[in-house]
């Protein structure tokens, strides 16, 4: 297996886990353990894991600025984004869950004359100096590597609002529905979707065919879905059996040349 090609499989396993060990990852990758340690230290440099004790977590929000964060989000994500706030109507109590699409969906929402509930500590420092946006924020316990609150608390607050519409990313989505890496990050999710009145998901075709930790729910609690045009039919076939309205932004692959281009 060529280096990239490991390390890319190492990032994308402790992204879905939250934290790995060590030797979970020597024998995923059938390397060694030296050779495996090199590459942990490589990732940490670059600042994409945190080398622990024992293996490595992967950092989320908490390791990177607004501007990074940003950087680092794909261009479909972006697209996936403004297609999302160009959905919500001025007025509208709107929820939304922490996550890199999610952040972005609140940066398309700056100046916009609405009532915004959030458990993100970067999506609430992002809108709390919007005069707009009235800005409610769920405590519990914030789960670092993502700046989220999570847990019972979250829980029993979120079990007082009531949203128009709750916007969501996830961890995977198979036939069996939405998972998500963390157990109390979906228990706080569930919450979240009972709630609202309009579940509209977000997430890039990446996430189709990934199973992570916890199931979350199934593909019926999403009332939409916006997404790139790389989904196939056979997850386009799913999604409206489970009566899921999709919209659909173009990847930058299959967007058509300017003329004289």
């Amino acid at each position: 297996m060529l280096v990239d090609e490991r390390r890319s499989r190492i990032l994308k396993m402790t992204e879905e886990q939250g934290f790995i060990a060590l030797q979970t990852l020597v024998t995923a990758l059938g390397a060694s353990e030296s050779t495996v340690r090199r590459d942990l230290e490589s990732l940490d440099a670059a600042g994409l894991i945190q080398r622990t004790r024992g293996g490595a977590s992967f950092p989320g929000d908490a390791r990177a600025d607004f501007d990074a964060r940003r950087s680092l989000a794909s261009v479909e994500k972006q697209r996936i984004a403004q297609r999302t706030a160009q959905l919500i109507h001025d007025g509208e109590t709107v929820l939304l869950d922490g996550g890199t699409t999610t952040l972005e969906v609140a940066r398309n929402l700056t100046g916009r004359s609405l009532q915004v509930v959030t458990n993100s500590l970067p999506i609430a420092q992002l809108l709390m100096n919007q005069p707009e946006i009235e800005l409610i924020f769920i405590g519990g316990f914030v789960y670092p590597k993502t700046g989220v609150a999570l847990g019972q608390l979250a829980v029993e607050s979120l079990q007082r609002v009531h949203a128009t519409r709750l916007i969501m990313g996830t961890g995977g989505i198979t036939d069996d529905g939405l998972f998500n890496s963390n157990s109390l990050l979906v228990e706080t999710e569930r919450q979240m979707i009972a709630s609202s009145d309009r579940f509209t998901l977000v997430a890039d075709s990446s996430k189709f065919g990934q199973r992570a930790l916890s199931h979350l729910c199934e593909l019926r609690e999403v009332d939409e879905l916006v997404t790139d045009s790389g989904i196939d039919c056979h997850w386009k076939q799913m999604l409206h059996a489970a009566d899921v309205s999709i919209e659909m932004v173009e990847t930058a692959a299959t967007e058509q040349p300017l003329a004289g281009q």
